[in-house]
Order: structure tokens, then sequence, then C-alpha cells
């Protein structure tokens, strides 16, 4: 399952459609909700982002089902047929007017709540595949894709060149123009996280690096998040997953933390160190918690961490692909796996399906 989950990250569906559809998200008959239920009882086979709006509706961004919403009653999907350019979800987020926004590997959109307008490269979108979206605090809206970042003012987008630092990359690697990740910090820092590159931070006016070299755990960077003490939490994947040859698949990775000044490694912690980190979230009451590929997943309560590897999945026992993590309005912790959803109950993951159990 380890190579699945990356696998399923580096190979898209392909579209190029731009459009705007009116869709009011209804069931009904060109709902694909009634007609993959039949043959599928998951929310997805890859629940690769979560997100919860200002109205409380959650949604979960999928591989190829396109987005679900839960609003606390009733399952709603959307998808190519009622609007989204494409069915793979990677990204959500919302604007201060309320809009959402989804980052497809065909494209972004936009949703008012009746219609989708979709963007891509012919509108100025720097790539059609994006992998993440950021609302910063100005209200500019970031865009992360497989091809570079670019910034969308509301009325257009212009490129963000992100200079390179001094790294070696491996000669089989090629997605170094991957954005992986766009955070930002409670300075208005915003950070990016790359796939070769390590990481780096723009203050507005220049660019800080981090590598290897620095103390990262690797250089393919796949989380970033800040912590409210002010730290920043890195998790990257073993580069030389890439490698051609299947018996040097093994390498640097794993979880850090940066105070400022140093970073910190966790080589004696099973699971975070030399292994794919996608995922890392704080909840309410200041826990960190670690999404470690094939381990489980690590609550951090600021002294030790803890492991939680129980679950109602058999099949999924052994490969923990743990792709997002979120703590809804009402205190619900819920993890988006490589199989599914999940909901943690304290001390283990039921799966929950398009029939529940949501409670």
């Amino acid at each position: 399952m380890k190579t699945m989950l990356l696998w399923v990250r580096i190979c898209p569906l392909l579209f190029t459609v731009i459009f705007s559809i009116s869709c009011d998200g209804q069931s009904g008959p060109n709902n694909p909700l009634h007609a993959d239920a039949k043959n599928d009882p998951q929310i997805g086979a890859y629940v690769v982002e979560i997100y919860e709006d200002k109205k409380g509706n959650l949604w979960f961004g999928t591989m190829s089902e396109g987005v679900a919403r839960y609003d606390g009653k009733t399952l709603v999907y959307f998808s190519t047929k009622n609007g989204l350019p494409g069915n793979t979800v990677a990204s959500i987020a919302e604007d201060k007017e309320g809009n959402l926004w989804f980052g497809t590997h065909s494209g972004l959109s936009r949703y008012d709540g009746k219609t989708f307008t979709n963007f891509t490269k012919s509108e100025g979108l720097c790539h059609d595949r994006v992998s993440n979206i950021l609302v910063d605090r100005s209200g500019n809206i970031w865009v992360g894709t497989w091809g570079g970042v670019c910034r969308y003012n509301g009325a257009t987008f212009s490129g963000f060149p992100i200079t390179v630092p001094d790294v070696e990359l491996p000669d089989y690697l090629t997605t170094m123009d991957w954005i992986t990740e766009i955070m930002e910090d409670r300075q208005g820092n915003i950070w990016f996280g790359r796939d070769g590159y390590g990481a780096c931070k723009f203050n507005g006016d220049t660019f800080t690096h981090f590598t290897k070299k620095d103390g990262l755990a690797s250089n393919n960077v796949q989380a970033i998040y800040e912590d409210r003490q002010g730290n920043i939490w890195l998790g990257s994947r073993v580069a030389e997953r890439d490698h051609p040859d299947a018996g040097k698949r093994v390498g640097n990775g794993g979880l850090c933390r940066y105070d400022g000044n140093s970073f910190v490694q966790y080589p004696e912690v099973e699971g975070l160190s030399n292994n794919d980190i996608y995922t890392i979230y704080q909840d309410k009451t200041g826990n960190i918690w670690i999404g470690a590929t094939g381990f489980g997943a690590y609550r951090y309560d600021g002294t030790r961490f803890t492991a939680f590897r129980e679950i109602d999945r058999k099949d999924l026992a052994g490969s923990f692909g743990i792709q997002s993590i979120l703590e809804d309005r009402n205190g619900n912790l819920w993890f988006g796996f490589s199989g599914g959803l999940f909901r943690f109950n304290g001390t283990s993951f039921t799966n929950v399906t398009r029939d529940g159990p949501w409670q």
C-alpha cells in the first residue's frame, strides 16, 4: 500500500475543460451518489482531503469520485456531472465571501453554492494539475500545482517563481516542480513544500530555503504545519521511493520540528523516520497528530508520542495510508485513508461509509 499511496498522488486524471455550469448539488438522476453506492460503500477509495466550511458542512475530496459534502444529515456528491473540471479533488479552501475552492487534477474550481466556475491554463492558471490551495489573510488565493505556484487576486492569475536551493536531485526524480504544500504562518510568511527542493519561507521580499543540510529529514517535503507555540512541523517522504530499482527504495524521510532556530528529528520513534509522512494536524486540545504510513497515527501531547493502530478494517491494518486529518467543530476527529474515511473514537478507527455510522 505504500507504493499505491505514492502512485495515487502522482498519477492524475487529465482533463482540460473550462466552463461554468449551474448546479444545485442535490440528489437526482444525474447525481453519481446512487449509482456509485451500489458498487462501493466507501466515501471514496482514497480520501485525500477533509475540510469543514463556515457553515459546518464537511467536505471530502476523493481521487475518483469528486467531492462529497455531509451537512449532518445527507451525503451529496459533486463531480464532473455537476460542474467540476475533474473528479480528483486534492485540495479545498474557502474564501472570505464564502466561496468554496476545489483544486482538481484538471483545473481549479470556484463554487458559490449554485455554480461552478472553472479555471485552467487558458485562464492563466500555471498548471492544470492542482495540488493545494491557500487563501491568505489578505484574501489572495495561492494555488500550488505540479508546475509551480500562481496567485489569484480575484481577477487574474500571476505566476510566482520560487528560487531553487543548492541541492543535488536524484537523476530519476521528475516531480521537482510539484508544490506539495502552501501554508501561512502567524507572522504572515508563506511556506512552500516542494518535492525535491525541501521547504522555503517567503517573507514578502525574500526566500529562505530549508533542506537536509539544515536538518530536514528529506528534501521531498509533503506536509507543513504550524502549532500554537509557533513551531513548524514538516513531514516528508523517502525520495528513493521513486528509484527504478525496487531494491533501492529506502532512505531518509519522516517527521521534524523547526523552532525557528534548529530542526529536531525523531529517529527513536518507529515510523517517524525513514518513512513517508503526508499529513500533520493539531487538535483543539493541543495534541499534534501525525499520519505515519504503514505504522498508524501518532498523537504527540508535548511530551511523548502515542501510537494508535486499532482499526475495524483489517485489510488496512498493515498499510495505514493516512492522507488527511480534521477535527470538526463538534470535536470529532476524521481521518482520510487510502481505503476510505474513518472517525477516531478515542482508542481506535471506525470506518465511515456512505451509510455511516456518522455519530
